[in-house]
């Protein structure tokens, strides 16, 4: 790539992919080598000498606490369940991490009350919105006169074939007609079938297919549907055809106490084989219709859902506090038995590292929550708004132990709103899920962006693990936090080919990626419970250095796209107001440093920060980290690329 960052040599600026590659750069490698004018990586600072030495302790604390095997066995456990808040199998997945917690040292609390001076755990419970549903049968068998049935969907065979809110059959089954609409979108696809009485076969998604069915009389929808990223094939084996797959999405339908009907998702295989007996049958004349078998044994519970909480108290501001979150619902190995697993081992982990001296007991209480997504953040926040009020910092753990090279999903930090968000950059695109809802105005610069990822550097070079971020998009428990006012960022990874599939299995899974996620999360979210002074300008001076090679980027290859517009004029305005954008938000991120410091700053640290973010307000130099003398720059090779995941 073409031109240079300047940056202090004590916080050397390295590369972070965020797009395709193989992780960060060195400084005993001296950077990347220049990549071609087309191949761009978004730059970020990596720790300075003085915080790699406060941090590299913790990490080795963490990392060596942290059981890969118990982590692998978790999984294992929570994920033999269909996890719905208030269901059977999320209280048993709570209870399980509940035990492993007391085991580790964690205290038992009945009742939250006022800060403890030891570290406990308890439940906490809410009303339940939904219906705690869970089922023990669901099959669906194509019906056979004087021979057994065949059956081509069951939860022995795909586990989550049958959809949420799934009503109970009469006992022995139901024996209906099968009619396959197509698409099933559209009245005109019901067009002079009889669909009353029937199952429906149907490309839609399941609830479209299943309003629309049901208005024309029909008693469950088989929907085939599947997101376009869904493939079993393994990476460079030969591709399977796509009848012959045996992978689904889970899914849901509409709760609907008159009806009490139901929804099945469909392999493609298995929808192949309804659609071949269907044919079958169609070019004998006179022949009988299809029938299929449906047997369903499902229960709703109007039970509360439960949110285990645990918590490792502050020593100076036991009131402030830092959240790590994973959600327990759903059924997946990946999605979200691995980050339940990852937050029960890094708490763990914390806890043993502080009760044995080799981390010092933070400033700030570290609060763990393993909860239902979304409602239960929710709900957390607004049931405690004293707590909410002091929550400085959050970090959301979603699919955190993929083998990628069998998920094909990589690991990603979705960062709290940049102006990333808002304007796409192709060396900073946003992964599959797309876009979230951002406005300009709503942007508000912190340092929990880069100071994770830098961490996350440091973790990677025990391993050569692969670290990505992605711009905000949303979606989960981030999101909630975010919304009240609470930096927060997502760890998760991206695109997976299994997710929300019956092959999110424990054999996707790795302890080894769960253990460099956890220990990432443990040490982010122990700095910034802990930091003093002295750290916190160490925070503020990387941050610079990843704004200015930030701000430089967008300035240089962003002027290159508007140059090249239809309408050259326009977009050098757009230009204009992207990196003026960047510029106020790193200023912001810069200045937020001071929110690090448990207690009042002193005037000299705030003098610092505004000097520090002095070249975002105005001109732009060279940033010298905190300690280092204004004349020691050197200059440091940037790599970035556009290559799409």
């Amino acid at each position: 790539m073409k031109g240079r960052v300047r940056c202090a040599l004590a916080l050397a600026i390295a590369a972070v992919l965020t797009n395709v590659g193989s992780g960060f750069s060195r400084p005993d490698q001296g950077g990347l080598k220049p990549a071609p004018t087309s191949d761009f990586r978004v730059p970020t600072a990596l720790l300075s000498p003085a915080l790699a030495r406060t941090l590299d302790p913790v990490i080795t604390a963490v990392w060596s606490r942290f059981s890969l095997r118990m982590a692998l066995a978790h999984v294992q456990f929570v994920s033999r369940y269909w996890r719905i808040g208030g269901n059977p199998g999320y209280d048993a997945a709570l209870d399980h991490v509940r035990a492993r917690l007391m085991a580790s040292g964690f205290e038992a609390r009945v009742t939250p009350g006022a800060a403890q001076t030891t570290s406990s755990t308890w439940f906490e419970e809410y009303p339940n919105g939904g219906k705690g549903w869970s089922y023990s049968v669901g099959t669906l068998a194509i019906a056979r006169k004087g021979q057994p049935d065949d059956v081509v969907l069951s939860r022995e065979k795909q586990q989550i074939a049958l959809c949420i809110n799934s009503f109970s059959t009469p006992a022995g089954g139901l024996l209906a007609p099968l009619v396959d609409v197509g698409t099933g979108e559209a009245d005109a696809d019901y067009a002079g079938k009889d669909v009353k009485g029937a199952v429906v076969l149907g490309d839609a998604d399941v609830g479209g297919l299943w309003r629309r069915a049901l208005a024309h009389g029909a008693v469950g929808v088989v929907s085939t549907s599947l997101g376009a990223y869904v493939n079993p094939s393994a990476p460079g084996a030969p591709a399977t055809p796509r009848a012959q797959w045996d992978i689904l999405q889970w899914d849901s339908i509409p709760y609907d106490e008159a009806h009490h009907g139901f929804g099945f998702k469909a392999t493609p295989r298995a929808a192949a084989t309804l659609r071949q007996a269907l044919a079958r049958s169609a070019a004998v004349p006179g022949a009988d219709r299809i029938m299929v078998r449906v047997t369903t044994v499902s229960a709703f519970s109007n039970k509360p859902v439960r949110t285990l909480v645990a918590e490792i108290p502050g020593r100076l501001q036991p009131e402030e506090r830092v959240v790590i979150a994973a959600h327990v619902q759903e059924p997946g190995a990946n999605d979200n038995a691995s980050g339940v697993a990852t937050l029960v081992e890094l708490a763990r982990a914390l806890r043993l590292g502080i009760r044995g001296g080799s981390i010092p007991q933070p400033d700030r209480a570290i609060t763990f929550l393993w909860l239902e997504e979304i409602s239960g953040s929710r709900h957390w926040l607004q049931d405690h708004p004293d707590l909410a009020k002091n929550v400085r910092y959050m970090f959301s753990m979603d699919m955190t132990g993929e083998d990628v090279a069998k998920t094909g999903g990589s690991f990603l930090i979705e960062r709290w709103p940049d102006p990333s968000a808002i304007w796409d950059r192709p060396w900073d695109p946003h992964s599959e899920w797309g876009r979230g809802s951002v406005r300009a105005d709503q942007l508000k610069g912190d340092v929990i962006n880069d100071v994770h990822l830098a961490i996350c550097a440091q973790v990677a070079r025990r391993t050569g693990w692969v670290v990505k971020t992605n711009p905000y998009e949303g979606g989960s428990d981030h999101t909630v936090f975010g919304t009240a006012g609470i930096p927060a960022v997502l760890d998760w990874h991206f695109t997976d080919r299994y997710y929300h599939t019956n092959l999110d299995t424990l054999d996707k899974t790795s302890p080894g990626e769960m253990r460099n996620v956890g220990v990432s999360v443990a040490v982010s979210a122990w700095l910034l419970a802990s930091a003093k002074e002295s750290t916190a300008l160490a925070v503020a001076g990387l941050v610079a250095q990843a704004g200015q090679a930030r701000v430089d980027l967008e300035d240089r290859e962003g002027s290159k796209l508007a140059a090249a517009e239809a309408d050259p004029h326009a977009a050098a305005r757009q230009q204009i107001e992207i990196v003026t954008a960047w510029r106020k938000w790193y200023a912001e991120a810069v200045r937020s440093a001071s929110r690090l410091v448990v207690g009042p700053v002193s005037q000299r640290f705030s003098s610092r920060l505004d000097e520090l973010a002095a070249p975002f307000l105005g001109h732009r130099e060279s940033i010298p980290a905190p300690g280092e003398p204004e004349s020691k720059n050197t200059a440091v090779e940037v790599a970035a690329t556009s290559q799409r995941r």
